[in-house]
């Protein structure tokens, strides 16, 4: 099921529009014509053919284990501050 909303109507109740993104896409239009289009996640993700999760592609880069990282030891050089 498709819904459609004008850019104003999806600007005063973006919920409505979310929650119709749940039963299938929902088209927005401006001035009459479509202009975008909003879909669940999930439904974005099936489309794109997105088999990972976008955290799970960013934290575990190719090549991630051969590194050798040494943090160097942290400094702490501040001093209190002085309140007069």
């Amino acid at each position: 099921m498709t819904t459609k909303f004008s850019s104003r109507e999806f600007n005063q109740d973006t919920g409505r529009a979310k929650k119709a993104a749940e039963d299938g896409p929902v088209y927005i239009t401006d001035r009459g014509r479509p202009s975008h289009v909003l879909l669940t996640f999930e439904d974005y993700r099936r489309l794109a053919g997105v088999e990972q999760d976008i955290v799970e592609i960013l934290g575990n880069p190719a090549g991630v284990e051969d590194v050798a990282f040494e943090p160097p030891p942290i400094q702490d050089n501040a001093a209190p501050a002085k309140l007069d």
